[in-house]
């Protein structure tokens, strides 16, 4: 399964203007090309994989290693991170990205219910491991939809997806399961409502999972998004 061409030129605009791009700059570099977007002082600097188009992002020092170093070399951390570890180079995170262009089936559980109470994705993150809530942040998501077990006179929650709205056309979206309810397909399952939702808005669905977050890349795939390429980003403090 591919994304339509119409959804790759909408993703490629969404991401050129997310990095202060002209609109059409990844649309108009040929595959396996990379671009240099070299900036003053900037307080990060990143490397962009998307759809077989490169992009470096960061001051002009970087850039000039950069020009050495391989794709593989700089998606990793430690190609970032050996560049910069002089001026402070901190990591932000590598990632991989999704995304999804068709409306999946959901149809309803019947055990389990959707509720959009954000005191109950509160509640889910109580029950689940630091860094997994901090990967998703769903407190600070836009949109929340917790499945839950209504069985019981209070509803326990046992899944979460959110997204929010980035550069007004996608829909950054995250995932979170409890751990006694992981492996069940709850995941997907909630993602799959998100998704239905945003795309009904009109967005486009995006998704990042650290790129060794096995599961994480998984339920994407389950719940019908297509891996599309990766992001490396350090901040420079120096």
């Amino acid at each position: 399964m591919n994304l339509d061409s119409g959804t790759i030129a909408i993703i490629q605009l969404a991401w050129s203007r997310h990095l202060g791009l002209p609109d059409n700059a990844l649309a108009d570099t040929e595959t396996g090309e990379r671009i240099y977007n070299v900036r003053e002082q900037p307080e990060t600097a990143c490397f962009l994989r998307l759809f077989g188009t490169e992009v470096f992002s960061g001051p002009e020092w970087a850039a000039e290693h950069a020009r050495t170093q391989s794709a593989a070399d700089l998606t990793r951390n430690s190609g970032l991170i050996k560049m910069s570890m002089e001026r402070g180079g901190r990591v932000l995170g590598a990632e991989q990205l999704f995304f999804a262009d068709v409306f999946p089936t959901v149809v309803p559980l019947d055990d389990l219910a959707v509720a959009y109470e954000p005191d109950l994705a509160v509640a889910l993150e109580r029950l689940c491991p630091p860094d997994d809530v901090a990967e998703a942040s769903l407190a600070g998501k836009e949109e929340v939809f917790v499945l839950v077990d209504d069985s019981f006179d209070t509803p326990r929650p046992v899944a979460a997806a959110g997204y929010s709205v980035t550069d007004g056309i996608l829909a950054d979206m995250s995932v979170l399961t409890a751990p006694g309810f992981r492996l069940q397909g709850l995941g997907s399952y909630i993602s799959s409502v998100a998704l239905e939702d945003a795309m009904s808005g009109g967005l486009i669905p995006q998704w990042r999972a650290r790129l060794d977050n096995v599961g994480a890349a998984r339920t994407a795939v389950g719940s019908g998004f297509i891996p599309a390429g990766s992001r490396t980003s350090v901040a420079l403090t120096a």
